[in-house]
């Protein structure tokens, strides 16, 4: 086992970072230690667990990184950083946002980093599993999803893998409370990634819009899925899924609105946060968790 310690140089709000991922009962997240263990599968497709212990005030947080294979450290070091997104200044973004409507959002939620999943393949049909569903079932049916198709390692859980799930039948997902349209998006899409037609990593080089185009055309996916997919998948920093209903009620809740606003009125509210409509968007989920 190694461990090396990192020394942030911008505010990052680690606790939010723990609570978000602890809201995924699979995943381990101990706040009182200020620890997560993350499953990580590195390009190479080895498999490692990874844990992370945070320190220190948000304004210049320590992290405190350990895993077994010290042959990896330095491609689980730069995984680390890159999941956390370890460079990107949180109070140079709320900066962008003084003066703005959303001021006094950033002002109580500081260095809201996003929170990303570990795993692209895994983050696209955790996507598709809760897309209109409520959270609480969503959670459910995405765990017996992993329970039942992925691995457990010194209690720590990695995912299904494309290969095993192409392999099912829409019955083995149906006996699971998946609907069959459900059952045929997550088979059928992860037949589409066999098959060399669909491959989520070289999607990083294209623009947010021709992601979104090319994932839309795959049945199943529409723009919301893509945009949740960009988000905690590749993180990346001006999305904005308008059709979110905890980012409405989460404007109605701010704004104090009687009715939660319409998507298109949203996205013309939006154009004033470019280029940091994520983090409004994780700001505005998070002013209204519990």
């Amino acid at each position: 086992m190694w461990e090396k310690q990192l020394k942030g140089s911008h505010t990052y709000d680690y606790h939010y970072l723990m609570k978000r991922w602890g809201m995924d009962q699979l995943n381990v997240a101990d706040v009182k230690e200020h620890i997560v263990k993350l499953p990580v599968v590195l390009g190479d497709g080895s498999r490692h667990i990874i844990v992370l212990q945070f320190s220190g005030e948000i304004t210049a947080p320590y992290i405190k990184v350990s895993s077994a294979d010290s042959s990896k450290q330095e491609d689980i070091l730069s995984w680390v950083e890159n999941w956390l997104q370890w460079d990107i200044d949180l109070a140079g973004v709320a900066a962008h946002f003084v003066g703005s409507d959303l001021e006094r959002l950033f002002y109580a939620h500081a260095g809201t980093p996003i929170v990303k999943d570990t795993d692209l393949y895994y983050c696209l049909m955790k996507t598709i599993i809760h897309q209109q569903l409520n959270l609480k079932f969503a959670y459910t049916l995405s765990n017996r999803f992993v329970e039942a198709f992925g691995t457990k390692e010194d209690d720590i859980w990695f995912y299904p893998s494309p290969e095993n799930v192409a392999s099912l039948t829409y019955d083995d997902l149906r006996k699971m409370q998946f609907s069959q349209r459900k059952a045929e998006y997550v088979i059928d899409t992860s037949r589409l990634i066999i098959e060399g037609k669909l491959d989520l990593t070289q999607l990083f080089v294209l623009s947010n819009e021709e992601i979104a185009a090319e994932l839309t055309k795959i049945r199943g996916l529409g723009s919301w899925s893509a945009q949740n997919w960009m988000l905690f998948g590749l993180g990346r920093a001006d999305l904005l899924p308008a059709a979110d209903i905890g980012v409405q009620n989460a404007l109605k809740f701010y704004d104090n609105l009687t009715e939660k606003p319409t998507p298109a009125a949203i996205h013309a509210r939006g154009e004033r946060w470019a280029p940091y409509r994520s983090y409004a968007t994780m700001a505005l989920w998070r002013s209204i968790e519990t």
